[in-house]
């Protein structure tokens, strides 16, 4: 794992009787984004936790920008910026006094704390509400200012914990751009979410957790041929005989808003499902083969929906 931003080698945390992250190893190399993806629960927080020294380890190691997580946490403080799920901004303050309250509590002068706010605010589009108080701002501001506030010392890794739960699609968006952004400049990010298309998106690599084990690893790109074939889709009425006829037939048959999907297809599978459906008197309105996508690799692993699908 040299020259990783982050290494983690069988990371392992128990709480009480509870195992909450078992034998857990990936890395994150300098200048690259790893999601670190998974259902609510499957460990994602508890892992960021540890590696940000707010908990300690029960087993196995870390390191994060060369310095070690047990041995080192001073160290690894220095290095990094957080944001965890909830915003550590005050309400009370305006967007300026929060930067400027987080810059003078990092050690920076008066005069080089405001100067780093107004950089911050300009850069997160927060300028026009600088000077209002934050409880005015929309949920996605208040996320861009979280994080803005996290970054008011440089530090050359960041951690980032599901940034854009419990946004609209308008601030999911306006993150999705933040981080695109840091990216863009060459930050080390560890980002955790429960959503497939964040993911997808903004990762170079997925380590897809579930139930605190890593269950796969590697690009959205990988991670899709790892599910094996392609999916048929198939739009056939009757629908429920066509369902019926092809169950009968074929493994990995399914239906979901008037579409019925048969996974690992090939195109002889395109040829028997029009040959069961003609069999069986159906009508076929339209059929395709395509990849798998991020949300049916995770079905496949985990055995259930992801939070983005199941909200949609």
């Amino acid at each position: 794992m040299h020259g990783a931003g982050v290494e983690v080698e069988r990371l392992r945390k128990v709480f009480g009787k509870k195992t909450a992250v078992e034998e857990v190893s990936f890395a994150v190399e300098l200048g690259a984004v790893v999601g670190l993806l998974g259902p609510n629960g499957a460990g994602k927080t508890t892992v960021v936790n540890c590696l940000s020294t707010l908990l300690p380890m029960d087993g196995g190691r870390a390191s994060v920008a060369g310095h070690d997580v047990a041995d080192d946490p001073a160290g690894v403080r220095a290095s990094i910026a957080l944001t965890g799920q909830f915003a550590a901004v005050d309400d009370v303050l305006t967007g300026r006094q929060n930067l400027v309250l987080f810059g003078r509590l990092l050690k920076l002068d008066r005069r080089a704390a405001a100067a780093r706010a107004e950089e911050l605010l300009t850069r997160f589009g927060l300028s026009d509400a600088a000077d209002q108080p934050v409880r005015s701002y929309s949920g996605g501001m208040r996320r861009r200012l979280d994080l803005a506030a996290s970054l008011v010392v440089k530090r050359p890794v960041i951690f980032l914990d599901e940034p854009t739960t419990g946004l609209d699609p308008a601030g999911r968006q306006e993150m999705w751009e933040v981080v695109a952004g840091l990216r863009e400049e060459g930050a080390t990010l560890l980002l955790t979410t429960q959503y497939l298309e964040e993911a997808d998106r903004l990762a170079d690599r997925i380590v897809l957790v579930d139930h605190g084990k890593v269950i796969a690893e590697g690009t959205p790109g990988e991670l899709k041929r790892q599910v094996g074939g392609q999916v048929c889709e198939v739009r056939a009425e009757p629908r429920e005989q066509a369902l019926r006829a092809l169950r009968e037939r074929l493994a990995e048959v399914s239906e979901t808003g008037g579409v019925i999907t048969v996974r690992g297809a090939d195109t002889g599978t395109l040829a028997e499902v029009v040959r069961v459906l003609a069999g069986a008197g159906v009508e076929t309105d339209d059929i395709r083969l395509r990849r798998p996508t991020l949300d049916e690799v995770f079905f496949t692993l985990t055995g259930h929906r992801s939070k983005e699908e199941v909200g949609s």
